[in-house]
């Protein structure tokens, strides 16, 4: 992923946690690449800032803190609208492309791993799964799908949290409609882009503890800003409760406290633990999936040549 190529083919990566300051230094690099006379764009790849329904609620970056950098795929979904790794994939390979062609450098900046993973390493190529099997195995509860898959693949069993159903499903749909197991169809990725770039990558891990203040303080702050009136405006559409946009962190807690099921303090609190067990998986990813020659780093504000001083100087 590493392997030299022309400046043209630059992709810059800025992954870590929620609250780890990412968004930040990718406007720092952006600028910094301004002074240098050159251009750097911010492609998100987030989960939850993909969705126009979630401004608030996913810690979208507003106008004053691009400081007048481009923003790219930042509420680029309707909530109404899945988007999965492989769709986000898809379009986030375009607008690389696009960046590219007009010599500027994309600044892949999120914490969703298995976005940033799929666009790099490609998609596995599994086969269209039965129509009348998909909706029998996603009726199934949770625990009876979890359990089919321990019987049926249970390697992937094994690597899943049993209240995870979306994934549980899919790889139990995967199984049963291919004869195969979702890590047989991951072996034989297609399409990635990591051949294709000169990759300069940053992770931020900054300790636990900060981690966790900042989404303490940062979920108390989002009710002040908007986040209600955000979850109002999406329960009035009366979306599909499956729908990843209605299963976002937030949601839950402010709907009910919205039907006076629960108080404001017990909303911020069941809210930022939500958010902190949000951080801790995807610290754990950052820590474990992403490659091991991957710069780590504890903090955002430290000199941005520390991150990319290769990319600066060409």
């Amino acid at each position: 992923m590493s392997k030299e190529k022309s400046p043209g083919k630059a992709l810059a990566l800025i992954a870590g946690p929620t609250a780890s300051g990412k968004s930040d230094l990718a406007v720092r690099l952006a600028l910094a690449l301004a002074e240098r006379g050159r251009r750097g764009v911010v492609v998100n790849a987030d989960s939850a800032q993909v969705y126009a329904d979630l401004a608030v609620l996913s810690a979208r970056p507003s106008e004053a803190e691009m400081h007048g950098v481009e923003h790219r795929l930042f509420g680029a979904w309707d909530g109404a609208e899945s988007c999965s790794a492989a769709d986000w994939a898809a379009a986030a390979k375009r607008e690389i492309e696009a960046i590219q062609a007009e010599d500027a450098v994309p600044i892949l900046v999120g914490g969703t791993g298995l976005y940033i993973r799929t666009l790099l390493e490609g998609i596995a190529p599994v086969p269209a799964i039965d129509p009348q099997l998909r909706e029998a195995v996603r009726a199934l509860p949770v625990a009876e799908a979890y359990a089919a898959l321990q019987t049926e693949d249970p390697v992937r069993a094994a690597t899943l949290n049993p209240s995870d159903t979306t994934r549980i499903a899919r790889s139990l749909e995967v199984v049963r409609s291919t004869g195969k197991p979702l890590a047989y169809w991951q072996e034989q990725r297609e399409g990635g882009i990591a051949d294709e770039v000169t990759l300069h990558p940053a992770v931020l891990l900054p300790p636990r503890e900060e981690i966790y203040r900042r989404c303490d303080a940062r979920f108390a702050r989002m009710l002040d800003e908007g986040a209600i009136e955000e979850v109002e405006a999406l329960l009035a559409r009366n979306l599909d409760p499956a729908l990843p946009v209605m299963r976002a962190i937030g949601i839950p807690e402010i709907t009910a406290l919205l039907h006076g099921e629960t108080t404001r303090e017990e909303a911020i609190a069941r809210g930022a633990q939500a958010t902190r067990n949000y951080a801790k998986r995807q610290y754990t990813w950052a820590r474990h999936q992403f490659p091991g020659d991957w710069n780590r780093f504890e903090s955002h504000n430290s000199d941005i040549s520390a991150y990319f001083g290769i990319l600066l100087l060409n």
